[in-house]
């Protein structure tokens, strides 16, 4: 009876986790949770858990697990921002807490506005919002539009933005405007609902020929189909990158330390038109990837393994990202070690 309420449990736990949990952490729930099913595990107290294939020699402390704050890495939800820090919650208590530079602050509880900005957002109806609240300060709406400003500097205002990043020293940035995309769909919309009212086939082919041609007069003089589609605006100079060639570009601003490129599946691109690789699949498709300071390694991360050009892996870690520390660019991943009960942190020279 013991282990059928176990199994439902560990059914409900693996169907309802949410994807920002990391993966490496997940996987310790639900082994520890198999290992209680199929006796097979032993008592924890009488006998440590080894510590993961990605440890390192000298780990420095982030979280210690057994301090004041008494937290079980097993019940812990963890969501990363792109530089280094993230949010952790105890799915036990509910309370939140924030982990930034080695310091924890906490805990805090849900709709507190100091964990503002780093809950996910990717529906299209909650994309503005998302934004406005990560990057307070850098994004504001006044009415129906939205204004960046950065280094002094205004940009806008614009009717929408998609694909927004930033550097981790939040001084550079890049996104895609789509004034004119809501401009033409807005026309669309127009005209699509004259064609409905018309009171004739007649009138309706005679109102979507003339509104037809009107879009396509209007593509022309703006200089082709191509001036429809979403615009790159950026703060960083001389930014010729073409975002259509071949296949279209995405904006990243994570992968090189303070510096945005442009990920398609043929190339990686600077924002100035150079190309640093080309046609490395893997990098275009993976949750994070990362290009060292010399332009000569590549690493991508995927659900809890860090994968490096040279084929190495570390597994069962979590939140890699990229530090710069007295002048030297660090690779940074995390990992729970057993050793010490703490969420620890290792760097490798990038």
């Amino acid at each position: 009876m013991k282990k059928s309420l176990l199994l439902l449990v560990l059914i409900g736990m693996v169907c309802t986790n949410p994807l920002n949990a990391q993966g490496g952490l997940l996987k310790k729930v639900t082994g520890a949770m198999k290992d209680e099913l199929l006796g097979t595990g032993g008592n924890s107290s009488s006998k440590q858990e080894a510590e993961p294939g990605c440890a390192c020699a000298q780990p420095e402390v982030v979280l210690d697990m057994g301090g004041k704050y008494k937290l079980d890495y097993r019940e812990l939800e963890i969501t990363t921002m792109d530089d280094g820090s993230f949010l952790a919650q105890d799915t036990r208590s509910g309370d939140f807490y924030i982990i930034k530079g080695g310091v924890t602050q906490g805990p805090y509880k849900e709709g507190d506005p100091r964990i503002a900005g780093y809950e996910n957002y990717g529906d299209d109806s909650e994309y503005m919002d998302g934004l406005l609240r990560r990057y307070k300060g850098i994004i504001s709406k006044t009415g129906d539009k939205y204004t960046i400003t950065m280094g002094g500097k205004t940009y806008g205002p614009y009717a929408g933005i998609s694909n927004f990043t930033l550097t981790p020293s939040r001084d550079k940035f890049a996104c895609l405007i789509l004034d004119e995309l809501i401009a033409a769909e807005a026309e669309g919309k127009k005209m699509e609902e004259a064609i409905n009212n018309a009171k004739s086939d007649q009138e309706r082919m005679e109102l979507a020929m003339k509104y037809s041609q009107q879009m396509a007069n209007k593509m022309m003089q703006d200089g082709g189909p191509q001036s429809t589609m979403p615009k790159l605006v950026t703060n960083e100079p001389n930014a010729t990158v073409d975002m259509y060639s071949g296949d279209m570009s995405n904006l990243v601003g994570n992968a090189k330390y303070d510096e945005i490129l442009a990920f398609s599946y043929e190339k990686i691109q600077t924002l100035q038109g150079k190309t640093l690789f080309s046609s490395i699949p893997e990098l275009y498709g993976s949750e994070k990837r990362f290009i060292n300071t010399a332009n000569t390694r590549y690493a991508y991360y995927n659900y809890g393994t860090l994968t490096f050009s040279d084929n190495t892996t570390l597994t069962d870690c979590f939140n890699p990202h990229l530090q710069k520390i007295s002048g030297q660019v660090y690779l940074v991943y995390m990992y729970y070690s057993p050793k010490r009960n703490a969420l620890v942190q290792c760097k490798i020279s990038w």
